[in-house]
């Protein structure tokens, strides 16, 4: 069977911006004379960004503004200074063109964030849809199935690549293949393959 267009998840997968959002919210936390180990905070924002900033403002008693406010302004530091590309994500996402693929991005996030992520970091990708009062967040595969259907593409051609177990689930239940970049503190679905580097997904691609 053919595998070769990739459902890609933008944060945490094609962009490295994890470490940018942890010190900006360590640096709310250090103002308040407040501290988390980075391993302990990674594992909230592998749930959500919003999840991280409700409990983080619950457990410390910081209005949960201040956390908002730090994202926010990291957000438009990212248009002068953006996160970095993943190790591979280049070379990968070329791969997936050199065998007539397509690279698709399934994001949680809202189209003004990540199509800013998209523009400043260069990435080339044939088509991206995000989560909205439409397209309800992954786990649910909604937004998998929209784009399958968008492009006329067959499920069992397709690989999913994120960095999370919200993104392996919603591309399971769309019927795809998936692996999951490892990631400190990030569950891993029962019989889902890890993968080290973006690079590595060409393992999963067959002509």
């Amino acid at each position: 069977m053919t595998v070769r267009h990739v459902f890609w998840d933008l944060g945490g997968t094609l962009v490295d911006n994890y470490p940018s959002i942890r010190r900006a919210f360590l640096n709310v936390l250090n103002e308040h004379e407040s501290a988390i180990s980075e391993s302990e905070l990674q594992r909230m924002l592998n749930t959500s960004i919003q999840n991280t900033i409700d409990t983080l403002a619950e457990r410390f008693n910081i209005p949960p503004e201040t956390f908002g406010h730090a994202y926010e302004d990291l957000k438009a530091k990212w248009a002068s200074n953006p996160a970095p590309l993943m190790p591979g994500a280049q070379s990968a996402m070329a791969e997936v063109k050199r065998m007539r693929g397509l690279n698709l991005i399934v994001t949680n996030r809202d189209y003004d964030s990540a199509s800013l992520l998209v523009r400043v970091t260069k990435l080339r990708a044939d088509d991206m849809i995000c989560a909205s009062d439409e397209m309800p967040r992954k786990p649910d595969p909604t937004m998998h199935r929209t784009l399958l259907e968008r492009h006329s593409l067959n499920p069992e051609e397709c690989l999913s690549v994120g960095d999370r177990d919200i993104d392996t689930l919603a591309a399971q239940a769309a019927g795809m293949h998936a692996v999951q970049l490892a990631s400190p503190g990030a569950r891993v679905p029962v019989g889902v393959s890890t993968i080290g580097s973006l690079i590595d997904i060409h393992h999963y691609l067959r002509p």
